[in-house]
């Protein structure tokens, strides 16, 4: 049986909602076990979800320092979505 494909895109912007944390990031690689991200920033508060997806509008946010890398363990992930904004790169 061919392995499948993962449905993650590198290039792409995503909201990853993990166990505790929630990030913000680039896609930048994808392992079978992480998912790295530049331009990364973890996300302490969303507001409002429904907002925050359709406006792109957060409430309290920690960027990672510009020449981070952010490695997420794919098991630890609860749900991921694209990110179709800036991604947020000022303390909040």
């Amino acid at each position: 049986m061919a392995e499948k494909t993962s449905v993650f895109k590198i290039g792409k912007k995503y909201f990853v909602r993990c166990l505790t944390y929630h990030y913000t990031g680039e896609l930048v690689e994808v392992t079978p076990t992480e998912l790295v991200l530049k331009d990364a920033a973890w996300v302490a508060d969303s507001g409002r979800f429904a907002d925050a997806m359709a406006k792109g509008t957060l409430s309290e946010v920690e960027p990672y320092p510009d020449d981070c890398r952010v490695i997420i363990n794919r098991q630890n992930i609860v749900d991921a979505a694209e990110w179709n904004h800036p991604l947020p790169r000022v303390q909040k």
